[in-house]
């Protein structure tokens, strides 16, 4: 599964940005879509997950209602819409494709991720003033 990642940038905290992670060659619709991120030196850790029908989604802790996930299979496309960002969201961010929801799940909330099927290849987002 290829997919493309964009969207990153240089913002202010407190501020917003949205990324876009497009599949290439591929029908999205059979997969649930995650988003991780990896700081220097850190390990990387799950973010936000959608279900392949949209219907449930799952965050980590530190970004519940700041961050939205969300899909567009028309254009096959997945979304993190990211608010009231701070320095601590300072990152690469990846997204990621899987056939099993659990799979991402366990990724974003245990930190367990796993060999997904497909990953973007990463975005960076950068907090600062």
């Amino acid at each position: 599964v290829q997919l493309q990642a964009s969207g990153g940038g240089l913002v202010q905290p407190g501020g917003s940005l949205r990324l876009s992670c497009a599949g290439s060659g591929v029908n999205l619709e059979d997969y649930a879509l995650g988003w991780f991120r990896q700081a220097p030196g850190k390990v990387r850790q799950g973010v936000a997950c959608i279900s392949r029908d949209g219907e449930a989604t799952f965050y980590r802790d530190s970004v519940k209602g700041r961050f939205t996930i969300s899909r567009d299979d028309a254009k096959s496309t997945v979304y993190l819409q990211m608010n009231y960002l701070n320095a601590q969201d300072t990152a690469v961010y990846y997204c990621a494709a899987d056939s099993s929801t659990q799979a991402l799940r366990v990724g974003v909330q245990d930190g367990a991720i796993l060999n997904y099927d497909g990953w973007g290849q990463g975005t960076q987002v950068t907090v600062s003033s």
